[in-house]
């Protein structure tokens, strides 16, 4: 009689890297009124009333703050959208992005 001898099945799982995650900034200026940064930051990034304020005031501090963390395309995404919303109302309102560290 013959044996047939079968090798066990070997399961190789691809490596898959996490997507590199990238900061929304807000940059602070001189010119965009408060309460207009804080309804972007409400309809852009969904904040709270109170989450809006204190990220707002933080950039107004310190001349930048990070918003959010997203994916790069989201990031990218959600700066220009905010940015725009304020060159729409004329404000020189500025969103950035950078890769986490």
């Amino acid at each position: 009689m013959s044996q047939t001898v079968t090798k066990p099945r070997v399961r190789t799982r691809p490596k898959v890297e996490r997507p590199r995650l990238h900061k929304v900034i807000l940059v602070n200026d001189d010119f965009t009124p408060r309460e207009f940064v804080v309804t972007v930051l409400k309809a852009e990034f969904r904040m709270s009333e109170e989450q809006a304020y204190k990220v707002m005031i933080t950039a107004h501090r310190r001349g930048a703050c990070v918003v959010a963390v997203y994916t790069r395309e989201v990031a990218e995404e959600k700066a220009t959208r905010a940015t725009e919303a304020g060159r729409a109302k004329g404000y020189p309102l500025l969103f950035t992005t950078e890769p986490e560290e």
